[in-house]
């Protein structure tokens, strides 16, 4: 090995260049002398170039490199020389005399000093030698310099005698007895520069730093030798502080004496002092030093004039070096506030800290080197900005591993085998990284081999070394006479367990250094018989040193402390998980407490081991329960912390530790617990580290994700690495990753065989790198995607890279984004991408270099219709290729490259060549080999700096390329796409040769010839001029299948419009028109209005003259009829459009009543004009006169809409007025002022008529004449008036007019600011009125007032009250009103503040109604009172109780009243209560009850609890009463007597017809007293039993009942428990019930069997109408069998299917099926993935059903294209009310779908869309179609919006959606019915 300092090195190349600066200094005012001087060291040839050069500084350089090149000894005499003639400076002459070897002149030098030379000297250059006395100059210098070089040779000896040979030489005999020291030779160490500090993110909270790789300069870590520390890169005179830090057992102190050794030896001649001192001693010290003292008393003292060497070292600070080792060892708090803030003296005493940081600081010995040595731990805030290098020892790598232990065993035969030995065994070789684990290592493999040469078992773990350590020792010392472990263990455990203690109390103290009364006398010497303990001095002052003790490494003390814990009798369990703790790398707030537990958790760790479980219970004596139950407290601590958010450090601590536990199962609980994914940044990572880490991930079955930021490892790493299969996702971020890390990585890949995603980004890795990586990658067969980014990969091999990318089946994606790839090296890859069988896309722009493949191919996916899976198993998948070039810097010299690459790829999908610079001639080239070239979605050329002419190429290959269906083109945005048809028909169609041109003899040709794909032009923002027109129809003219056409965004003009519309003609097929914001005028309004007329295919047309100027037209599909003309072909709309009408809408345009009426004119010649939208034109009460004045000549007009237009009280008269002017007329709506909307009907027949003014600020002044208004055209069926001023005075104006005329009409007047006072005027008028059969009032926030008129005798008289907050005067007064009323018929009040008192006083109001009466009391007493209270209270009623309803749960109380001919006075009842006694007052009441309720026919409780009074009640007097039909007890409890009793009482009901026990939590006994109590229930309609947890056998008891129970109508058991058994019996009852209309079996637990075997027997229910199976996951086959059984249920109304596992297959067969049912109402499949084939299914059957009113399809699954065939069907159901289509995939194409069938749906009123993907243009035309539908009430979308239903009539749109859709949703819901 060679030595890392080399004399000819260090001597002479380190002390020049150190030198050499100042010397060229000094010299250059001296140029003669050092001339002179040189002809005597150099001959005269070499010195006859120098004449020339002038400069001073110049020819010293060059003497002075002709001196150093001359040898070592010509240049050590010239230094000789040059310090004895010349006044140096003192540090240069130092430095100089070193390098010389410190030798006087020789007699040779002398002889040759002449006269002439010293008459060279220049005057004043050699001041101290005066005259001829050279020689006494010479003695006073040595003289000088005698006292401290004496000082420098004893230094020398006494580090020999220390650390060096010399001490090595006298300590041979002890060689066994240091276990831990190298007593071998020394052998280099792994030492890594760092060029960036990280020294602040070792004392920072814990974090892992920046995410993702550092910067270049941050990474840039370098491999250094020892002698590389000392090369100085500070200004001369400057403190260099030398940082190096290093784990455990690297080797720090270790070398730190190495070092010392070789100063001795003078191999550090730059130094001429050196001082050791380490932390652990300094510890020690419990007084202040000053400098002088801490380096003469603590390390050498001089043996005479201390003060002179003190002063020599003061004057040669630069040359002294200082070393402290262990600072993490430091015990005393050290921090920016211990240096000296005012300054040090040199006399002044300091702290250690404090004369530690003035060193580093450079107050004190400012010059001086100091180098410190640490674990990476405890740092000082004040190193920050002081550390001059930073470094890192590393350890040994492998070589040095070999190198060691070669020395080792270099005197053993077995030396290969044990090389062997360790090279073989991974986990061994990674300990054996640390050299301190390396030579333990060593020690038990020597025991082995010398015991058992041929077979060899090593310890795993660190703990289980170290305890074989111990063990080896002991049998070294005692020898095998000694007997096994067991004896040997016997024998000194109490020393052990002394030791033991010992190191605890240690750590515990911090204290690392023992002095003899500390350690007890056995102790001590079985410690240093054993080599355990190290003896050493100790100086805490100048006296006599003291002998110290410390542990060989702080390891071991560490070891044996976690011993201790686990064998002492004095720990318990609590105490040990107060110990165990995981250790970071990072500086933590309760480090003080643990600072020198370094590897103390993972002892503890390894301790609790099974293989350690015997060692310990030896040791500690105990049984293995004992034992085991410690072990099992840190392995619980251990799976804890997992449970913990964990740094990157903490996890690799983790998995040490649970790597020592060797326990497989604690490993795989902690792998989950880390959710299998580990992320490490910016720390170092050892192999050993490694180990661990995959010891974990390999413990569990689970894969896991492994990513590496920043973090430093070598390549030992990656071969641990190798041996973990787990890994799913592995990825390193970092600059270090260059060819040398992918080659190891690559040897590493082929063992993770469960490896899908390889990342290896930010690194230095070349294309040769990449390229060896790739070859290693298609050997993981599982592999799904490499990301190479931000690499250095510039020119790879791209055919061979594609060739082993091919290879890989399972390959999806390839990212080589941010490797400066040439453009050269782009196209190669681009044409190996195309010819890649499995590559589906390159996508380059810029810097991005992404390549993606096919997945594997598999089994085709599970079809929608089974029929079609058949099929798809012989279809063949096309590859389609998406070739993406963007901002690659292409030119036209490179289209002929491409097009070459493009024709090679028989299957592109797209193509985007945008952002290059192919140009005109580029892009011209290209489209002319369009024909040839294979895409089928688009070809993108924007910014590729087109012009005119580039255009017109592009527009004329819509007609070369046959498969060109749209050209996109903006020259202002450069945009230029071109998208094509992926029809198959093309595929097999030849290229065409050349352009086929329309002509009039093609257009009347053959009519088998083949359609032409209609096509797609948009020229938009491209500043076209009408001049430009000519030239643009010319190349247009020759493509007649043009569909759309958009020219938005130009310059036409009127002039060009007129033009453009002249060539219309020509464009056949054209269905779409753009011409926004094209600088046109009114008079191209009226053009384009009266071109309606002259163009009849014209659709809609929809113009703006606002801010954006629109002009868009549609058009009607047009078919091609024959035409004998030669001269003219024919096109007529088509027949099926006809009747469908047309729409004009004029927009944000301001027209004057002159122009209104030339409008009106010209759009009363339209025909089939049905739709006028003049919104936002600021229309004036003459336009609007004017316009209304036409409405009788607009013959087809259905919809007059007028947004955005602020209207007056007249206009708004004038509105109304419009009933009066046209008899078609059958709604007119005015919303806020600002939006009216006219309906009209196809004829003048007699039809319901609506006005609706809602939010129109009108008042009690406009009610007289609105009223006159409506009187003219005969009161209309309703009247809206909501959201106005009218207040009470309005209300009584109102009420006037409508009292004066019979009118059967619905009047609104909600929110109208009515009060208490105003309602209970309505409520006198409603008394006496004879055509109001209807009031509804609520106070509220809903503020509901409607009143219904009737002009026909209508029996109801009905009047809800609804939170009126009436005070009593007002309830007193609402009494009398009706006691005037006599025809009530229904009462319905609700929170009222009725009082009972209130309540008793209105049922005695109540009592002259000459029939039934129903009265409903909802009051929040209701729910606290009892049944008997309010049976006390129904009593009070006048007439005999038909209903009594309590439902405590809504607080409703309810009595329906039958009123006899004659009635009692209520004095004399109420009297007749009065008179009963105390005594028989209950058995009155109960009589009172039987005589008030003789008539009961229904009786309704709910959430009642019955005692045990009310119970006998119910049982012995309601129940038996002989009309009673009804009856229903849900919810509630009987106290104490149970249902048991209530059952009894029910077979006394013999004419019960309907029986509700829902929610009563029926027992399995209860069950057949219920049955028993069937048989006297002959009359039973309605069994009702939900929720009552009915098992299977409750269910077949039941069924036995139904079996004689003829007149069944309903069966509800939902939501029990009835399974298969119970299904099976129910279905062989219901073959004979053959009444059934009604069945629920929702949410039970049946299997499909049992599912198919009910359909079978409900196939036989003639009269089913409801059938409710909802949640019981019947599945397909049930679906199936009910589709077969359909066919019998005809009467079948209601049908629910939600949440029962329906999928594609039972779903198209039950849509099939289902439109043999045409009295269905209401059908419910929701939360079943139907696909879209039964959804298509389901449409087509949606016009057989006339009568459905609901539909719910919530999660079934439905999509865009499927909402098209719904949406056609549901314009086929004339009834639908609800459509539910919440939850599915629909986006703005199937909102856009559904919004275009909103208008033919008349009674639709509610349509949810929740939770979709509609997005903003979705919203906003559902929100414009709104206005056509009258009824709708709410409508929920899929943006983020929440509906909620209004009262009545109100139709509310909430929208919480984001501010970049809110305002266009908001523009087209002001023009809608929605208020806001």
């Amino acid at each position: 090995m060679q030595p890392p300092f080399r004399n000819d090195d260090l001597d002479l190349e380190a002390a020049v260049a150190r030198a050499r600066p100042q010397l060229l200094e000094f010299l250059s005012h001296h140029p003669n002398w050092l001339l002179t001087t040189s002809r005597r060291f150099l001959p005269g040839v070499v010195l006859n170039g120098l004449d020339g050069i002038t400069d001073h500084k110049v020819k010293v350089s060059v003497l002075l490199d002709l001196l150093e090149k001359a040898g070592p000894a010509t240049w050590k005499q010239f230094a000789q020389s040059l310090c004895m003639e010349c006044n140096l400076p003192l540090d240069l002459e130092i430095l100089l005399l070193s390098s010389a070897g410190e030798g006087n002149l020789s007699q040779k030098q002398e002889a040759h000093t002449d006269v002439s030379a010293q008459s060279s000297v220049p005057k004043g250059f050699a001041q101290r030698r005066h005259c001829n006395n050279s020689v006494s100059d010479k003695d006073v210098k040595q003289q000088r310099l005698d006292s401290p070089e004496k000082y420098r040779h004893l230094l020398i000896d006494s580090i020999c005698r220390r650390y060096g040979s010399r001490r090595a030489a006298g300590a041979a005999a002890q060689e066994q007895t240091q276990p831990l020291a190298f007593n071998q030779a020394f052998v280099n160490l792994v030492i890594q520069q760092s060029k960036a500090s990280r020294l602040k993110e070792r004392t920072d909270k814990p974090r892992e730093g920046v995410a993702g790789a550092p910067k270049p300069e941050e990474c840039a870590d370098t491999a250094m030798k020892v002698s590389d520390l000392f090369r100085s890169v500070v200004p001369s005179g400057t403190t260099k502080v030398i940082f190096l830090f290093g784990k455990p057992g690297t080797g720090k102190t270790m070398l730190m004496h190495w070092i010392c050794q070789k100063w001795a030896e003078g191999a550090l001649p730059q130094f001429l002092f050196t001082f050791l001192f380490e932390f652990r001693q300094l510890n020690l010290l419990k007084r202040k030093l000053t400098l002088k003292e801490l380096l003469f008393d603590l390390f050498l003292q001089p043996e005479d004039s201390p003060d002179a060497v003190f002063q020599y070292l003061l004057e040669n600070a630069s040359h002294t070096l200082i070393i402290f080792d262990g600072l993490d060892e430091f015990a005393a708090n050290m921090d920016m506030s211990s240096s000296s803030k005012g300054g040090p003296t040199l006399t002044s005493p300091m702290s250690i800290s404090e004369l530690f940081a003035d060193l580093c600081h450079g107050n004190l010995l400012p010059g001086c080197t100091v180098l410190v040595t640490s674990r990476p731990k405890r740092l000082p805030d004040f190193l920050l900005n002081t550390v001059d290098l930073l470094a890192e020892i590393w350890g040994f790598d492998h070589e040095k591993v070999e190198e060691y232990v070669s020395r080792y065993f270099h005197q053993y035969s077995f030396k290969e085998q044990a090389i062997a030995h360790l090279k073989n065994n991974t986990k061994l070789l990674s300990m054996c990284l640390i050299p301190a684990l390396c030579y333990v290592v060593c020690i038990c493999l020597e025991y082995l081999l010398l015991k058992h040469q041929m077979s060899v078992e090593l310890p795993q773990t660190m703990t289980q070394f170290y305890i074989k350590m111990l063990l080896i020792f002991i049998n070294k010392q005692q020898g095998e006479h000694a007997g096994g472990e067991e004896a040997q263990l016997n024998c000194n455990r109490k020393a052990i367990l002394g030791l033991c203690d010992l190191a605890l109390k240690g750590l515990e103290d911090k204290k690392l250094i023992f002095y003899v009364g500390d350690i007890p006398e056995h102790v001590k010497e079985f410690a240093s018989l054993h080599g355990l303990l190290t003896v050493f001095e100790v100086k805490t002052n100048g006296t006599c040193p003291e002998a110290g003790y410390a542990f060989v490494h702080l390891s071991l003390q560490e070891f044996f402390a976690a011993l201790c814990l686990m064998v002492s009798k004095r720990v318990d369990k609590n105490y040990l998980k107060k110990k165990f703790s995981l250790k970071s790398k990072w500086t933590l707030k309760n480090e003080a407490k643990t600072e020198f537990m370094e590897s103390f958790h993972i002892f503890l760790s390894g301790l609790s081991s099974k293989e350690c479980r015997t060692f310990l219970m030896l040791l500690a004596e105990k049984d293995e329960a004992w034992v085991q139950d410690k072990q099992d407290t840190i392995l619980q601590s251990l799976k804890k912390l997992a449970a913990t958010h964990l740094t990157g450090p903490k996890v690799i601590e983790l998995c040490h530790c649970t790597f020592e536990t060797q326990d497989l199962k604690v490993a795989q609980h902690i792998g989950s617990l880390l959710n299998f994914k580990y992320e490490f940044k910016n720390f170092r990572l050892t192999p050993l580290d490694m180990s661990a880490l995959v010891f974990v991930m390999n413990s569990g079955q689970h894969l896991t994700y492994l990513d590496f930021a920043g973090c430093l490892m070598d390549v030992d790493c990656l071969e641990v690495l190798a041996g973990c299969e787990n890994v799913e996702h592995l990825s390193f971020r970092s600059r270090r990753c260059g060819d040398d890390f992918a080659a190891a990585l690559s040897k590493s890949l082929q063992g993770m065989g469960s490896l899908k995603k390889l990342e290896l980004t930010g690194g230095s890795m070349t294309a040769e790198g990449m390229t060896n990586l790739v070859q290693a990658s298609s050997q993981c067969l599982q592999l799904e995607e490499i990301n190479l980014q931000d690499n250095r990969i510039r020119d790879l091999e791209v055919k061979r890279v594609m060739d082993l990318f091919s290879r890989m089946e399972k390959l999806k994606k390839i990212d080589l984004s941010s490797n400066n790839l040439s453009l050269n090296a782009v196209l190669l890859l681009a044409k190996e991408v195309v010819m890649c069988q499995n590559a589906t896309e390159l996508r380059v722009r810029k810097d991005t270099v992404i390549i993606y493949f096919s997945a594997p191919s598999g089994k085709v996916p599970r079809s929608l219709h089974l029929r079609w899976e058949e099929k798809k198993e012989h279809v063949t998948p096309t590859r389609h290729v998406k070739l993406c070039l963007q901002d690659c810097s292409l030119s036209s010299q490179h289209a002929e490259e491409i097009i070459a690459i493009l024709q090679s790829c028989p299957s592109l999908s797209e193509v985007d060549l945008s952002g290059n610079k192919l140009g005109d001639e580029g892009c011209s080239c290209l489209l002319e080999s369009l024909t040839w070239i294979s895409i089928s979605k688009q070809l993108d050329l924007s910014q590729n700096h087109l012009s005119v002419n580039g255009i017109c190429s592009l527009l004329k290959s819509v007609n070369t390329c046959q498969k060109v269906v749209e050209v996109q083109v903006s020259l202002c945005c450069e945009t230029a796409v071109l998208r094509f048809t992926a029809d198959r028909e093309f595929a097999s169609l030849p290229p065409r040769e050349e352009p086929v041109f329309s002509t009039d003899d093609q257009q009347n040709g053959d009519e088998n010839q083949t359609p032409t794909a209609s096509k797609k032009i948009r020229l938009t923002d491209s500043r076209f001029q009408a001049s430009d027109l000519e030239k643009l129809c010319a190349v247009l003219k020759e493509c007649n299948s043009i569909s759309e056409l958009d020219l938005s965004y130009n310059h036409l003009g009127d002039e060009g419009l007129l033009q453009l519309f002249r060539f219309l003609p020509n464009l056949k097929m054209l269905s779409s028109l753009k011409l926004n914001d094209n600088q046109i005028s009114l008079n191209s309004v009226f053009f384009l209005a009266q071109s309606l007329s002259t163009l009849e295919h014209i659709k809609t047309m929809n113009l703006s003259l606002g801010h954006m100027q629109v002009v868009h037209l549609t058009f009607w599909e047009r078919i091609r009829v024959r035409n004998t003309s030669r001269w003219r072909s024919s096109f007529l709309a088509h027949p099926k459009h006809e009747a469908k009408g047309r729409c004009f809408r004029l927009k944000d345009c301001r027209v004057g009543p002159e122009d209104v009426t030339r409008l009106c004119h010209i759009l009363a010649q339209c025909p089939q004009l049905t739709e006028i939208d003049l919104s936002g034109n600021s229309l004036s009460d003459q336009s609007i006169e004017r316009l209304l004045s036409f409405l009788p000549y607009l013959c087809h007009l259905t919809l007059l809409s007028i947004r955005n237009t602020t209207f007056s009280p007249r206009c708004m008269v004038l509105l109304i007025n419009s009933f009066n002017l046209c008899e078609r007329i059958r709604m007119v709506e005015l919303r806020s002022s600002e939006n009216a909307f006219l309906h009209l009907g196809a004829s003048t027949r007699s039809q319901k008529t609506s006005c609706r003014l809602t939010d129109c600020a009108i008042g009690q002044g406009q009610i007289d004449e609105l009223c006159r208004v409506l009187e003219q055209h005969g009161w209309l069926a309703e009247v809206d008036l909501s959201r106005n001023q009218l207040g009470d005075e309005g209300l009584r104006c109102l009420l006037d007019h409508f009292y004066q005329v019979p009118v059967t009409c619905s009047l609104n007047l909600s929110h109208n600011r009515i009060s208490q006072d105003g309602v209970l005027h309505l409520i006198d008028a409603f008394a006496t009125s004879g055509n109001t059969t209807e009031v509804q009032v609520s106070l509220c926030s809903k503020a509901t007032l409607i009143i219904k008129f009737t002009s026909r005798d209508d029996p109801r008289k009905i009047l809800r009250l609804a939170e009126c907050n009436f005070q009593p005067e007002h309830l007193e007064k609402l009494c009398l009103l009706l006691e005037k009323c006599t025809g009530l018929t229904e009462y319905i009040s609700s929170n009222n503040n009725m009082t009972v008192q209130a309540a008793e006083r209105l049922l005695h109001s109540l009592r002259k109604n000459p029939g039934p009466l129903k009265i409903s009391i909802e009051e929040p007493w209701v729910g606290k009172e009892s049944v008997t209270n309010l049976l006390e209270l129904a009593v009070q009623a006048c007439g005999n109780i038909t209903e009594i309803t309590i439902c405590k749960d809504k607080t409703l109380f309810q009595l329906g009243i039958k009123f006899p001919r004659c009635l009692e006075k209520v004095e004399s009842v109420v009297s007749r209560l009065h008179l009963y006694k105390p005594g028989i007052k209950h058995a009155c009441f109960y009589q009172r009850v039987r005589e008030k309720c003789a008539q009961l026919q229904e009786l309704r409780w709910s959430h009642v609890e019955l005692h045990n009074d009310e119970a006998e009640m119910l049982v012995r007097i309601l129940l038996p009463l002989p009309e009673l039909k009804k009856f229903g007890l849900t919810s509630s409890s009987i106290m104490p007597t149970g249902i048991d009793y209530l059952i009894t009482g029910l077979q006394n009901c013999q004419a019960i017809e309907e029986l509700n026990l829902g929610y009563m939590e029926l027992s399995s006994a209860a069950i057949p007293k219920l049955v028993l109590g069937f048989r006297e229930m002959p009359s039973l309609k309605r069994l009702i039993l939900n929720h009552n947890n009915i098992s299977n056998d409750g269910c077949s008891r039941l069924t036995e009942a139904l079996r004689n129970m003829h007149y069944v109508e309903e069966i509800n058991l939902s939501h029990n428990n009835i399974g298969d058994p119970g299904l099976m019996n129910l279905a062989a009852v219901l073959l004979e019930m053959q009444n059934l209309k009604r069945i629920d079996l929702s949410g039970n637990s049946p299997s499909p069997a049992g599912g198919e075997k009910l359909m079978e027997a409900l196939a036989y229910c003639k009269h089913i109408e409801e059938l409710l199976l909802s949640r019981n996951v019947f599945g397909d086959r049930t679906a199936v069998k009910l589709a077969l059984c359909l066919p019998h249920m005809t009467n079948l109304r209601i049908l629910h299917l939600q949440n029962n596992n329906i999928g594609p297959a039972g779903g198209m067969e039950l849509a099939r099926a289902l439109v043999v049912c045409g009295l269905l109402e209401e059908i419910s499949l929701s939360e079943n993935y139907l696909g879209e084939g039964s959804i298509h299914a389901l449409s087509e059957g949606l016009p057989c059903f006339e009568h459905l009113r609901k539909i719910d399809l919530k999660l079934c699954g439905v999509t865009d294209d499927a909402s098209k065939s719904l949406s056609h069907g549901f314009r086929q159901c004339p009834s639908m009310e609800e459509i539910i289509l919440s939850w599915n995939a629909l986006g703005d194409g199937g909102a856009r779908e559904l919004a275009s069938a909103l208008p033919g749906m008349e009674k639709l009123k509610m349509l949810d869309l929740e939770k979709n993907r509609i997005g903003t243009r979705g919203a906003t035309k559902l929100a414009e179609e709104l206005a056509k539908c009258p009824e709708i009430q709410f409508i929920r979308s899929g943006l983020q919006m929440q509906i909620f239903p209004a009262p009545i009539r109100g139709r509310v749109w909430r929208q919480k959606a984001a501010s970049s859709c809110t305002e266009r949703c908001l523009d087209a819901l002001s023009s809608s019915q929605l208020s806001r």
